[in-house]
Formats: structure tokens, sequence, C-alpha cells
């Protein structure tokens, strides 16, 4: 108490209100360029907070992509019903091209299930890995059914064996 006495009866009033208005702006000043306010709140750089880019657009994958699996998926419902009426080993283009539309067809829906749920941003290593797995798979299944359309008895023929058996 008698500090702040002494100090304050030899210290001119004018000294004292300019040290504590410089002080406390400077505080004020280092403050607010540490903790300064951004609009949407903090952005961390190389994290799942970053922005979706958009890809650009392109009509192969966007409306043409998509008129693509439609018709696939609907020329599968007559091209099933004629393999199945007619015999494969006497019609093996239409056994191929059966066997070509189901893996393509179930390429696609894998394809959007992989790029729907294991986006890269998210899981940068598991992600492309399936997507590089999935395509192996695809490639590895259409040698499989050319193999087994032109050495064997066919996709169709098999699929009449079981369901006959």
């Amino acid at each position: 108490m008698s500090s702040s006495l002494i100090l304050r009866s030899t210290l001119p009033k004018a000294l004292i209100k300019r040290s504590l208005f410089h002080s406390s702006t400077q505080i004020r000043q280092a403050t607010s360029d540490r903790f300064a306010y951004v609009a949407g709140g903090p952005i961390y750089r190389g994290t799942v907070n970053d922005p979706t880019t958009f890809p650009p657009s392109s009509k192969t994958h966007g409306s043409y992509h998509w008129a693509f699996e439609r018709l696939l998926s609907a020329a599968l419902v007559p091209m099933t019903a004629t393999a199945f009426a007619t015999s494969g080993t006497n019609y093996p283009l239409l056994d191929g091209i059966l066997g070509l539309s189901l893996i393509i067809h179930s390429h696609i829906g894998f394809d959007s299930s992989v790029v729907d749920y294991l986006h890269p941003r998210k899981f940068p290593v598991f992600g492309p890995t399936v997507k590089w797995t999935l395509r192996a798979a695809t490639v590895g299944t259409m040698v499989g059914v050319y193999q087994f359309n032109t050495n064997d008895i066919g996709l169709t023929e098999l699929i009449a064996k079981v369901w006959t058996a």
C-alpha cells in the first residue's frame, strides 16, 4: 500500500496513463493476430476439412455414362431370356456378350460403391487399393469367362445344367 502511494506521488499522471494505454494496446494487438477471426472458421490444409474438389465437366462421365449404365441394365433382361431360350452352344456370340455384359454391369455397380464410400480423401491408401483390386478382379473375371466360354461348355449351358440338376 505504501509503495503504490509513493509511486503515485513521484510519477506524473500523464506518464502512468500513457504507459498503461500502450501496454494494453500492445497486448490486444499481439493476441488479435494470433487468434484472429476467420470467416467460416479455421481451415486446416491436408485433412478431411478440405473442400471437395469437383472434377471438370465431361459428357462421357455425366449423361452418357448414366445412359450407358441404364441401357446396359435394361438390355440384360432380354439378353438373359434369349440366352436361356436358345442354347449357348448354338450361339456362342450371344453367350460371350452376355458374359461380358454381366461383368461390366457388376463392375459399374461395385465401382460406384467404392467411389461413394471409400473416397481417397478419407481413405488415402485403402480407397485406391480397393479401386485397383476391383479393376484387377474385373480383368481376371473377363479372362476366366472368355476361357470358360471358348474351352468349356459356356455360361448359359452351365446355368442350364445347374438349373436342371
